[in-house]
């Protein structure tokens, strides 16, 4: 599982290497500067899809999405048993847009992944109903305990929006000693 959601200036590399079109709310078809570290947003389903198909990966499943922000032990959290909306981005926190990606240490799981509550929901690549992908994780513009990892919620894989973006599973998995 990647350590973090994908950010603008990877994303950006997608796109300049492969001609994808760009998120609509980039100027020119370029991200703000001051937005690289955060989270690429407004991306769909298959432009998600399409950009873990160049970088050699995939979109996680919703139960490897899961298994990664809740450990082996299966908090309910991350970081353990309690709400803690200081350690990551959601409505409680107060930010009202997205933010970095390595910004809230201490809401790092179990399997040193960042963002795995709040800051943007992220596309998974489960399958809810026809034309449709589970989501998870939160973002900030959810109350913390919709964030909670263990909770469903899917979309349209057609809706992109201002807190939805995604991040990557490498295909193959190394084994380990």
């Amino acid at each position: 599982m990647d350590a973090h959601p994908v950010t603008n200036v990877d994303y950006s590399r997608f796109t300049a290497a492969t001609g994808h079109p760009a998120p609509a709310h980039w100027d020119g078809g370029r991200c703000p500067a001051e937005l690289n570290a955060h989270p690429v947003v407004h991306v769909t389903w298959d432009d998600a899809n399409a950009y873990s198909s160049w970088a050699g990966k995939q979109l996680p499943t919703a139960t490897q999405w899961e298994k990664a922000a809740r450990g082996f032990h299966d908090s309910v959290w991350p970081w353990g048993p309690e709400m803690a909306a200081a350690k990551c981005n959601v409505k409680e926190t107060g930010l009202a847009t997205t933010s970095k990606v390595l910004r809230f240490q201490s809401g790092i799981s179990p399997f040193y992944a960042f963002d795995m509550v709040g800051n943007v929901w992220e596309w998974t690549n489960t399958t809810s109903a026809r034309n449709r992908c589970e989501l998870k994780g939160g973002a900030w513009t959810s109350p913390l305990f919709t964030a909670e990892p263990s909770r469903f919620n899917d979309a349209d894989i057609s809706m992109h929006d201002d807190d939805t973006g995604f991040r990557c599973v490498s295909l193959l998995i190394p084994d380990l000693p």
